[in-house]
């Protein structure tokens, strides 16, 4: 403990165990004053720091963490589809019931509503495959549909939503895109660039709906204990003018969670706007801050669509997606690194990766920086000789070890276990000193914590299958994967990511020690019950224990 003795803390989390860091362990209490962790250590330290006005917090024996950081995922577009049909395997295990959950929708909206569902993955169908225009058109003949797979990559649209695009079988493909068509006519099925097509028909949200969307999806992940996001892709959705929803949020107060927006190099002008407004990484504040810039190299590995140096099992003409000829990427990743931008490219396949990585290379070579800290979002099949390369260059992986649950059985079906189960390899990446940090990609996946926490110390799928146990961490090792590592990703590891005097007072606490839990009771029966942002409840779960949360006056 090292405070000033003359400083009486705002409010002190007092009788639980409280985790600061992967180094810094437990502690018994701790003390905040202005929003930052004033001191840690026993009750008797920090009871010294103690005032009239001091607020106290007993944890009830709970357990509490810096607040998660989720280092990728969308925070816009999770707010924006809380509302849109659940096709996930859970809730549509056959096609039948998916069919049946569109057409359910199709019956209570007017005719030519857009009727929207996201989160199906075929490999889990009990058909084996995407499901087709036709079978659309049958459940809801008289609305546009769309239907996105799991990983975003890829989509199913019915005649109406290919109507209202101008889209045919004699429609040219973009390059780095598909629009799948058999003996002649079109299946519905679209992925990568290809899917901007039929998107771009769909009505932009508004400002204030952006807005409502930012705030919906930051109290949800508050209720997760994660206190800081990355957004992945900021201008998909409506351009620059995320930008200023981002900000109005900000300062109408409406913005729950630390955000780090990374800005999409989309062939427009998002990049070229925020630059000229002076928007480049590391402006800001501590709430909101202009991160870094995304390229899209692939696809997904699920969706067969990530670029692959050999073909998918059963598909030897597949290698996936190139998105970019190699000339044109390595301009766009000269052109951000030379306006001082830190870039964060989505790369999911080996040649994919292997492509990012030269256009980095020759990036810090003309204009050097040995602490940019480039990322490769994914970077599910990197090799041992990208390993070396990226450790060279100072190249950072930014995985989503969630995708082992979610969906390494999906990795198995199309790549093959002696492909598969070494994925996302963290233990190899922690070893190597990349200090790898995680995330959801929601709405890609849950943003809930806990299967991202279980993959990371079981290595098991969601279907029980064990992929690589040499990649397992401690559950120490996944907190600070969780925290410390991801605000390290952001270049803010001397602001948030770890509880310690001086750093942000963003806390979660949960209802079980995680450090002795198994991790089965991590899965299924661990909650977050209050979560701090700057000091300040922003979370409390109802809790029939009494006294727990209480802001009681010294």
């Amino acid at each position: 403990m090292t405070a000033n003795p003359q400083v009486r803390a705002d409010t002190i989390i007092y009788n639980g165990r409280i985790w600061c860091g992967y180094e810094e362990g437990t502690v018994e209490a701790l003390a905040i004053w202005q929003g930052k962790v004033l001191a840690t250590g026993t009750r008797e330290q920090i009871w010294s720091l103690k005032g009239d006005e001091t607020h106290l917090i007993n944890l009830q024996g709970r357990f509490a963490t810096p607040g998660l950081n989720d280092a990728h995922l969308h925070l816009l577009l999770v707010g924006l589809t809380l509302d849109w049909l659940d096709a996930t395997p859970q809730t549509a295990p056959t096609l039948d019931r998916l069919l049946n959950i569109i057409r359910d929708k199709a019956a209570s909206v007017p005719p030519g509503a857009w009727i929207k569902a996201r989160g199906y993955d075929q490999t889990k169908l009990d058909v084996g495959r995407h499901p087709h225009k036709a079978e659309l058109d049958a459940a809801a003949p008289n609305n546009p549909v769309l239907l996105e797979r799991a990983c975003g990559h890829v989509s199913v649209f019915n005649s109406k939503a290919f109507e209202l695009a101008g889209v045919d079988e004699k429609t040219p493909v973009p390059d780095g895109g598909l629009i799948e068509q058999r003996n002649g006519e079109l299946t519905g099925m679209v992925a990568e660039n290809a899917q901007q097509m039929v998107l771009k028909t769909i009505p932009r949200p508004s400002t204030g709906e952006m807005i409502t969307a930012i705030e919906a999806a930051g109290k949800l992940l508050l209720s997760y204990g994660i206190t800081s996001v990355m957004d992945a892709a900021v201008g998909q959705v409506a351009g620059f003018e995320e930008i200023r929803a981002y900000t109005l949020a900000k300062l109408e107060k409406r913005l729950p969670v630390r955000t780090w927006l990374v800005l999409l190099q989309d062939g427009q002008s998002m990049v070229q706007k925020c630059y000229e407004a002076g928007l480049v990484s590391g402006i800001g504040d501590d709430m909101l801050t202009i991160g870094a810039v995304k390229i899209f190299l692939d696809g997904s590995a699920g969706g067969r669509t990530a670029w692959m140096s050999r073909p998918y099992l059963g598909d030897d003409d597949n290698v996936g997606v190139q998105i970019l000829p190699d000339a044109e990427l390595e301009a766009l990743v000269m052109d951000a690194h030379s306006k001082g931008y830190q870039l964060a490219c989505h790369a999911i396949g080996d040649a994919a990766i292997g492509q990012l990585i030269t256009a980095y290379e020759k990036a810090l070579a003309a204009h050097p920086d040995p602490d940019r800290r480039h990322r490769i979002e994914h970077c599910g099949f990197s090799t041992p000789e990208q390993h070396e390369r990226m450790r060279k260059a100072g190249i950072y992986p930014c995985p989503q070890q969630v995708f082992i649950y979610d969906f390494g059985d999906a990795y198995i079906s199309v790549l093959g276990p002696d492909r598969a189960l070494s994925s996302y390899p963290l233990k190899t990446w922690k070893n190597l000193g990349f200090k790898p940090a995680t995330g959801s990609d929601s709405p890609v996946c849950d943003p809930n914590p806990y299967p991202n926490i279980y993959a990371m110390v079981t290595r098991k799928t969601c279907e029980g299958t064990l992929m690589d146990a040499s990649e397992r961490v401690t559950i120490e090792e996944a907190l600070q994967v969780y925290t410390e590592y991801g605000a390290f990703s952001q270049k803010l590891e001397n602001v948030k990511g770890k509880l310690v005097p001086g750093q942000a007072a963003d806390i979660a606490v949960f209802s079980r020690n995680m450090l002795i839990a198994t991790p089965e009771d991590i899965l299924k029966d661990t909650r977050c019950d209050m979560t701090l942002l700057a000091g300040e409840v922003v979370f409390e779960r109802n809790t029939d224990i009494r006294g727990f949360g209480e802001h009681e006056k010294a």
